[in-house]
């Protein structure tokens, strides 16, 4: 057991290190994250269906890869965690609805067929809100994922089981997409990393609005370095994405050198229009006036950012109404509460709304351009409040006010998403609650390398402070399962595996 126990705690980067040395094997990698999931993922339901018995074959294959000396892939023998947005060839997919409980897709999304190209092995799914919508990750037909630092409270959303899963250790590559803010605030929450790639530089090729740049994929890790070797597998034009482009993805492996000191930085509590909680407000900037010593400087910068949230409603109920239509039009009670209002909300918009919305991002586009002619990089914190229990669907109030929907407590990062520049959120120690706290670091127009080069000298910093390093989970708290996690099921899964290609499709 300590072997193993010690095994899954190291970086993705020194695992597959030490697979193309022939230092451990994939199977035996397989085996240490599997016993991790047994016995932790009762306890923060992060992990959904699974199919170990393919697993176990795939991890043969690499095995024997290995020692047959054939070429290896970035991610060669890598056990990987799946978001359930995205379709798995003959592993159950069910987007968290009750509409596709026995969904067991034929086909991989583009994203996945690339983690499977680069080696890793496809092991489990990730749990998500139902249908993708909000930032607390519970659904009718899996139940609710705790959040490993205290699991009656939320690990976020919508990759709240990515992130719950990487922070245990149970896996060391797990997937996100981010609309709102679903890369970064589960990764906020859980105390790991998550970047939001500019829109294309990874292909999504699950959205219906093609060339919207709202919903993007991309990684997440336990550092950036981990955050990096998975978007350095996926990263890379491909068809299935239009608003996909031509780019060198090895780029992305390697190590970037940047000086934090010649680092012109700009930070705001809230963008100028964020409803954020004192508490946090305080703590940001007290966590600012620590590491401001590290940049050349570092100063409070403003924004007017026009009518954003309105912005932000529209543009997003358009991809709603393109991908529940049919549902809806179906039988509206198939929705949950939360996917409905959407429906019905972007459904009463008119032309003009939608013409309205689109030049107001524009405009918002080129306002936030002039942050980036003084600035390199933007921080913010990346949620405005504390984690809540899970129960609750969303924070109602945020700074003493009342929030307008479910997701509006999702402004810090989704007023970014408009703004299409990538974004990446880095644990920064825990907040005046215990639980983790952590920095949004947003990056110029185009700028990935910059945003993550910034991001890992800055985390390296961080590593040096017992208050600002990432914090980690107490395991031996999730010792215990627990039940209340899977009250909100109404009925227990249901599999058809007709469609499956290894047919032993089971959950955890």
């Amino acid at each position: 057991m300590s072997h193993n126990h010690e095994l899954v705690g190291r970086s993705a980067v020194e695992l597959r290190r030490m697979i193309g040395a022939k230092e451990i094997s994939p199977v035996e990698l397989l085996e240490a994250c599997i016993e991790r999931i047994e016995a932790v993922n009762p306890a923060v339901n992060a992990v959904t269906a699974t199919d170990f018995p393919a697993a176990r074959q795939a991890a043969k294959r690499a095995e024997k890869q290995v020692l047959d000396g054939a070429p290896l892939g970035l991610l060669h023998g890598l056990p990987v965690g799946v978001k359930d947005l995205e379709n798995t060839a003959g592993l159950l997919t069910t987007y968290g609805s009750p509409m596709s409980r026995g969904n067991v897709p034929t086909q991989d999304a583009v994203l996945v067929q690339r983690l499977r190209a680069a080696g890793a092995i496809v092991t489990a799914k990730t749990n998500v809100p139902e249908l993708g919508a909000g930032a607390n990750t519970r659904n009718p037909v899996w139940g609710a994922t705790g959040n490993p630092f205290n699991t009656a409270l939320n690990a976020g959303g919508s990759s709240g089981g990515s992130a719950a899963a990487l922070a245990c250790d149970m896996l060391p590559v797990c997937t996100g997409s981010d609309t709102g803010g679903s890369l970064r605030i589960p990764a906020s929450k859980c105390g790991v990393v998550g970047f939001r790639p500019t829109p294309g530089l990874v292909p999504n090729s699950r959205k219906l609005v093609g060339w919207t740049p709202i919903s993007v994929v991309g990684p997440m890790g336990r550092s950036v370095a981990e955050a990096r070797l998975q978007l350095a597998a996926t990263a890379g034009m491909s068809a299935g994405d239009p608003l996909s482009f031509p780019v060198d993805p090895l780029g992305f492996a390697m190590p970037e050198n940047i000086d934090l000191g010649a680092l012109r930085v700009g930070w705001t509590e809230d963008f100028g229009s964020c409803d954020v909680d004192d508490e946090i407000r305080q703590l940001f900037r007290e966590r600012i006036a620590l590491i401001a010593p590290s940049f050349r400087s570092c100063d409070e910068v403003r924004f007017d950012l026009g009518d954003v949230h309105r912005c932000f409603d529209v543009i997003r109920a358009e991809s709603f109404v393109a991908g529940l239509h049919e549902a809806y039009t179906r039988d509206p009670n198939q929705l949950g509460p939360n996917t409905r209002s959407n429906y019905e909300l972007g459904a009463a918009m008119s032309l003009a709304d939608s013409a309205w919305a689109q030049a107001e991002q524009t405009r918002i586009f080129k306002r936030f351009q002039s942050a980036f002619d003084q600035y390199d990089v933007i921080l913010s914190p990346t949620t405005p409040v504390s984690p809540f229990p899970w129960q609750q669907l969303y924070a109602a109030q945020v700074g003493g006010r009342e929030q307008d929907n479910y997701y509006r407590w999702l402004a810090l990062t989704y007023v970014v998403t408009l703004t299409t520049h990538p974004a990446l959120s880095l644990p920064c120690g825990v907040d005046q609650a215990g639980m983790p706290f952590s920095m949004q670091i947003v990056g110029p127009f185009h700028g990935d390398r910059k945003t993550l080069a910034v991001a890992q000298a800055m985390e390296q910093v961080f590593d040096q402070s017992p208050v600002l390093r990432r914090p980690r989970p107490d395991l031996s708290t999730l010792a215990q399962p627990n039940p209340s996690l899977k009250s909100i099921v109404t009925s227990p899964p249901l599999f058809n595996e007709s469609g499956a290609q290894g047919a032993g499709v089971s959950t955890v």
